[in-house]
């Protein structure tokens, strides 16, 4: 009887939840804003928010948020882009970073891999709406999406 009745739809509000994130994607779930969310201010969540190409690419068309390549070295950038900060640099100078520690910044490397370590200082310094391109410019790149060189 259980089990007929999970296959006809009756699922656990839990498990309806895990199916709704399994059959839309977690990125279709999440909104579209880069600011902090509810869950975000929560003690043990994450300090840096990943935001995938399809996100940033929506949020560019509106750009209202710096938006900082810290991959050395130089491989290309996305258009828009307001500074270039070495990710190892990105604590040690603040005058390239908005004054205002509430600001929306959004960090990109070529990978992911600098941008999130960039993204953990920056969080460490106070600054609370970061977010990183998950996969960097690879993944813009696989999304169909084309860099700007120098």
């Amino acid at each position: 009887m259980l089990c007929s009745a999970r296959r006809a739809g009756a699922l656990r509000p839990r498990a309806r939840r895990r199916r709704a994130v399994l059959l839309l994607g977690a990125a279709a779930l999440a909104p579209l804003a880069l600011g902090p969310t509810p869950a975000r201010a929560q003690e043990g969540a994450p300090a840096v928010t990943p935001i995938g190409p399809d996100d940033l690419a929506l949020a560019l068309e509106a750009k209202d948020f710096v938006l900082i390549n810290v991959h050395v070295p130089y491989e290309g950038e996305i258009a828009g882009t307001d500074a270039f900060i070495p990710f190892d640099r990105i604590g040690a100078d603040t005058s390239a970073l908005p004054q205002d520690r509430a600001a929306e910044i959004v960090l990109y490397c070529l990978s992911g891999r600098m941008s999130a370590i960039a993204g953990e200082r920056l969080a460490a310094l106070g600054y609370s709406r970061v977010s990183d391109l998950a996969g960097g410019m690879n993944a813009w790149v696989a999304s169909g999406r084309e860099l700007v060189a120098r």
